[in-house]
């Protein structure tokens, strides 16, 4: 076909789609002629292009020149112009607009491509509907967004993950606030003690320098107290908070402490309590049981076994390595019976006591000739067992008889070669001949007070026998059966140790005088259990329990 200005050209149709490059300048005037002619193609063209035969068009825009690409369009990601591809925005000049066809730009592209084209109307990039710049309506919205489910996704887990720091930084701070209480506890504690001890040896000074005696004597005692050179010291090595605590045994070779008491909570079990004495967050609990009642007396035992006895008349095999009972027994009161904690059957001894009373404290010693002994009490007083003799039956020692109720008994290690029983008074039962209305129960007695009670020295006069020495009185439990130490010093030197109810502490004296010694760390409440414990390379421990706290003394 012959080629002009103003002819018409025919092109040929291809299959399938169809790219159109269109290059546009506003500059260019040269083809006037040939405007209609482009109108005319573009109007046959749009159908086709509505029709989905060709790809949709892509119209870049820039300063002066728009280009329109062809080929598949992609969906936009983001709410931005399908011509600049730049986010349109709710006002302004590129505010998002739609013309009629229902496609939708920024306003400045559509008014920049009408200038472009250099016409009244242009097409539209996409479907190829012509507009014109009356038919551009604004769109009025609040906010332009795309929901991507993906970022809503990261959001929720950021939001749980930050709900999860929150509440493990809640957590950690309310421990941080728990610590600082208790190491605000121990402080005010320590502080206290420097104070009573600074009081008590400030009275002791004052009461040595105020009697009757030589001069010689109050600075030697004195000098003694302050120094405790001649004797011992007590050196506080750790506290532990304890809850509801009423009994202890210390295995000072392994440094760990055992503590018996009930559950925290209401109607809860009885439990062991392994204690690290020298580990801060050293507190391990440990179930007991289901049956097990409450403890009343803990022994370390060695290669790693520990005996207790709880109400109901049960004594338990336990071992320190494995946290369990392993051996239950039944115990009849009043009676001594000797195990083999390798033989599980029954004891190696039975033998009837004088009494059918509890039997609260039992110490083994072996004399001077070799032979075993074994000390007891019982609210009658306190007797001896020859268990390697012949005899079936112990002995009440001599001038131990109506002394008042035996509540505790000490030996001195390893041979016992002297006791101190403490009793406190009997409990005077009405005449029967007394009208009901002047029995009267028994008033308690006062909060830190107690009873006057007293405490008797035992010195051995043979192997079997014991004489009586020095008595001392001091506050004794009304309720309890309280534990007492006797502790070895150099010398051939000893120390007395009581919970007095008087102090709440634990006060010291020394053998045979007793005189006064030294009081301990006083507790806000009364001292349930005292134990000494020697391990075999020669260390010396002391512990003292209460309600309220367990303190770890080094003596030395």
């Amino acid at each position: 076909m012959p080629s002009g200005s103003g002819s018409r050209r025919r092109r040929p149709r291809r299959a399938g789609p169809r790219l159109t490059v269109v290059l546009v300048s506003s500059s260019s005037s040269d083809e006037e002629g040939g405007e209609e002619e482009e109108e005319e193609e573009e109007e046959s063209e749009g159908p086709r292009r509505r029709g989905g035969g060709g790809g949709e068009a892509r119209v870049s825009a820039t300063e002066g020149k728009a280009v329109v690409s062809g080929g598949e369009a992609e969906g936009p990601n983001l709410p931005s112009c399908p011509i600049c591809m730049l986010a349109w925005t709710a006002d302004g000049a590129h505010r998002v607009s739609c013309i009629p066809c229902g496609h939708v730009y920024g306003r400045y592209c559509l008014e920049r491509w009408l200038l472009q084209c250099g016409k009244k109307k242009a097409p539209c990039p996409q479907c190829g509907k012509r507009y014109k710049e009356n038919n551009i309506i604004n769109l009025y919205v609040p906010e332009i967004a795309v929901p991507n489910n993906d970022l809503e996704t990261q959001v929720l887990l950021l939001r749980e993950k930050n709900e999860s720091l929150e509440k493990q930084q809640a957590k950690l701070l309310e421990e941080i606030k728990e610590h600082k209480v208790l190491a605000q506890k121990r402080q005010i504690m320590l502080h206290q003690n420097v104070i009573y001890e600074s009081t008590s040896k400030k009275q002791k000074m004052t009461e040595l320098t105020s009697d009757g005696t030589p001069d010689a004597e109050p600075i030697a005692s004195l000098t003694e107290d302050i120094d405790h050179r001649n004797l011992c010291s007590f050196v506080l090595q750790n506290e532990f908070l304890v809850d509801g605590a009423r009994v202890m045994g210390i295995d000072a070779s392994s440094q760990v402490i055992l503590t018996s008491g009930r559950g925290p909570g209401v109607g809860a079990e009885h439990i062991l309590t392994k204690i690290s004495m020298f580990a801060r967050q050293g507190m391990q609990k440990i179930d007991l049981p289901p049956d097990t009642k409450a403890i009343r007396d803990i022994c370390i035992l060695p290669r790693g076994h520990a005996v207790f006895a709880s109400l109901g008349r049960k004594l338990s095999l336990f071992s320190m390595a494995t946290n369990n009972v392993v051996l239950q027994y039944n115990l009849p009161n009043g009676m001594l019976l000797v195990f083999d904690i390798r033989q599980t059957s029954a004891p190696l001894h039975c033998m009837m006591g004088l009494s059918t009373h509890p039997v609260h404290t039992i110490r083994s010693a072996v004399d001077g000739s070799g032979s075993r002994k074994v000390f007891s009490a019982s609210s009658i007083g306190p007797c001896i067992w020859d268990v390697d003799g012949g005899e079936d039956r112990p002995n009440l020692l001599s001038g131990m008889e109506n002394q008042g109720v035996c509540i505790s008994l000490a030996c001195a290690p390893p041979s016992s070669d002297l006791l101190v029983a403490s009793y406190r008074p009997k409990v005077e039962l009405p005449d029967d001949s007394a009208t009901p209305q002047a029995i009267t129960p028994q008033s308690p007695a006062p909060t830190g007070s107690g009873k006057l009670g007293h405490h008797t020295l035992l010195r051995r006069a043979a192997t079997t026998s014991f004489a009586k020495d020095q008595t001392c009185s001091g506050n004794v439990s009304d309720l309890r059966m309280s534990k007492s130490a006797i502790i070895p010093c150099g010398g051939n030197q000893h120390l007395f140790a009581y919970g007095d109810e008087s102090l709440y502490g634990v006060r010291t004296w020394r053998l045979p005088s007793f005189q006064t010694y030294t009081d301990l760390r006083p507790h806000r409440q009364p001292i349930l259990d005292l134990r000494f414990a020697e391990s075999s390379t020669g260390e010396r421990y002391l512990g003292c329990l209460s309600a309220e706290k367990l303190q770890v003394f080094t003596v030395r």
